[in-house]
């Protein structure tokens, strides 16, 4: 298994913008995960899938004009400013 930072941007101009926002929160909710709170659209999720499949996953909720970055994470290879809890989650995974 593998941590993958995932962080998107859903175009704010769309007239379904919650019911999309909700959509896409609750796709990536059936992986393991955990977000910090003060970064809402940045979520830390746990897959065996590679960044491509776990991008093309993710995908399926978005449309041409959203954005997404999804990134590996590796053992010394992060850092960063988020909660304990978050840390704690994250760091006995990689």
């Amino acid at each position: 298994m593998s941590i993958f930072l995932v962080t998107w941007d859903l175009n704010k101009q769309k007239l379904n913008y919650a019911q999309a926002r909700q959509a896409l929160i609750d796709h990536l909710s059936r992986y393991p995960h955990i977000y910090d709170q003060g970064l809402d659209s940045v979520w830390f999720l746990e897959t065996s899938a590679s960044a491509d499949t776990l991008s093309a996953d993710i995908r399926t909720k978005l449309d041409n004009n959203d954005t997404l970055i999804v990134t590996k994470l590796l053992p010394g290879q992060h850092q960063g400013w988020l909660s304990k809890e978050t840390w704690n989650w994250i760091n006995p995974r990689l």
